[in-house]
């Protein structure tokens, strides 16, 4: 014989599963838009039969059921799809990071434009032709030295701007090591929550969503790899090297190297260099990208008012001629001297105008002496001066020497080109990794991603179930409730 208040607790149990599982539909619809959220289900079992009642043993087949009862409630993740996801994260943070910087240098650059460098440079070399067709014109004379003072000052322009980005760069390697640090001491914080909780049989889901954003924020600055642990606990490395284990993390911070006087970055005091992810593309920017191209204009620079100062100091001015003497004078000098006869520029942020010549356009060298050097008018010196413009210059292993045979226009074009097409390639890397990371994305959202028409289908099966245990358990009330109050009364 069957117990009497059997159907009773197998209603209850039902009500009570489908209960809980109501109450987690609830909370992903209430998630459906929290970052990093994954999608829970209540996942139940039936509970353990019972033989049937019987004065010696059971006469009737099976078990006797017993109802339902929620035994988890799991978190809908893919862990492979995590690892796939942050193996591309970091791809597309490291072009990332470096796309940055070259769309800031084309931007700094402005090439072609009417403004750029080329631009400048032509006119001052179209100025010198003028020049040498009346080399006693005051007007030609004083284009000559404006033209040369826009080219001057565009180096040194450029020069400057170039060095804020790399300074700015620097400004972000600061930034995000703060912001790697915190996460790391985040990611222990997490851990020592989980591992409280763990041992004591609960499921930290919403936890566990929390720490899975921070590895995925961290895995876009550098090459993350995760380790379950005991608990519930993750280990985590960070290029190799331990950043997080159980609830410690080591810490990640900067220090200015005496010889750069840029900043280093540390990972548990000793030197750490990130090779991918956002933090390897900054620094590469930093250290290579930016200092190749101011060299490459410090190169330009150096040789161009080289191969001016070289002429003109062989040149005659109106000056000289009106002395009878040859000054010898350099068309450009290094800021840093600012005499006469002072030193060679010797970088593109350091190019000044002679201050003889800013003083007076007598002192502009459009002429070449005689035989016997005696200074006599005529426009030899300009037209030597503007026909650098077509010289090839030879290839040199100084370090301001040319790397390869060229005039310096096609020198200055190829740094463009090479600029652009290096932009071109990190754009292009930078959008296929963030479309495979759009993709991979996807797929976990259709395993993780919270779908609020799913949802609702489930309530309304959650509710119905509910509904019809609550049905099962008045039947059984009534049945109760005729056994108790109706069995045994007769004639009343």
């Amino acid at each position: 014989m069957r117990s009497t208040f059997h159907g009773l607790e197998v209603s209850k149990r039902g009500l009570f599963a489908q209960q809980s599982a109501l109450n987690t539909t609830g909370h992903n619809i209430s998630n459906a838009n929290t970052e990093g959220y994954t999608r829970q289900r209540v996942n139940m079992q039936a509970t353990t039969g019972l033989p049937y009642v019987g004065l010696n043993a059971s006469i009737e087949p099976g078990l006797l059921g017993t109802g339902v009862q929620a035994v988890s409630i799991q978190r809908l993740r893919e862990e492979f799809l995590d690892i796939q996801y942050r193996n591309e994260y970091k791809r597309q943070g490291y072009w990332e990071g470096r796309l940055e910087t070259l769309e800031k240098l084309e931007g700094i650059m402005n090439e072609p434009s009417d403004t750029g460098l080329q631009k400048v440079m032509d006119q001052m070399w179209q100025a010198w032709q003028d020049l040498a067709k009346d080399p006693t014109d005051t007007s030609a004379r004083a284009v000559v030295r404006e033209r040369s003072k826009a080219v001057a000052d565009t180096f040194n322009t450029l020069t400057n701007h170039i060095q804020e980005v790399r300074t700015d760069l620097d400004n972000v390697v600061n930034v995000k090591a703060l912001e790697i640090n915190s996460l790391g001491q985040q990611l222990a914080n997490l851990n020592n929550q989980i591992s409280n909780v763990v041992p004591h049989g609960y499921q930290p889901n919403d936890l566990y969503d929390q720490r899975d954003v921070l590895l995925d924020k961290l895995s876009k600055l550098v090459e993350t790899k995760v380790t379950q642990t005991t608990a519930g606990m993750v280990n985590v490395t960070i290029e190799g090297r331990d950043f997080v284990t159980g609830v410690t993390s080591q810490p990640v911070a900067t220090q200015q190297n005496p010889a750069t006087g840029l900043s280093d970055m540390t990972l548990g005091g000793a030197q750490f260099v990130p090779t991918t992810g956002y933090m390897a593309g900054v620094l590469q920017s930093r250290d290579q990208i930016v200092p190749n191209m101011l060299k490459r204009l410090d190169v330009l620079a150096v040789n161009l008012t080289k191969e001016i100062n070289d002429l003109h100091k062989q040149g005659v001015s109106l000056t000289d001629i009106k002395n009878g003497t040859a000054q010898g004078l350099p068309f450009f000098v290094d800021s840093s001297s600012l005499a006469a006869n002072g030193d060679y520029p010797k970088g593109a942020g350091t190019i000044s105008i002679n201050p003889e010549i800013l003083k007076s356009l007598d002192a502009i060298a459009a002429a070449k002496p005689e035989a016997g050097g005696t200074p006599v008018g005529n426009n030899e010196s300009a037209l030597a001066i503007a026909s650098i413009k077509f010289k090839v210059l030879a290839a040199g292993t100084g370090p301001n020497d040319l790397p390869e045979s060229s005039t310096l226009d096609n020198y200055y074009r190829y740094t463009i080109s090479q600029l652009g097409v290096d932009a071109q390639e990190a754009e292009r890397n930078q959008l296929n990794s963030e479309m495979l990371v759009g993709t991979v994305d996807n797929q976990r959202q259709s395993v993780s991603g919270v779908s609020i028409d799913d949802e609702m289908a489930e309530m309304v099966k959650f509710q119905h179930a509910y509904n019809a245990s609550a049905r099962v358990m008045t039947s059984v009330d009534e049945i109760l409730d005729k056994i108790i109050n109706g069995m045994g009364i007769v004639g009343r």
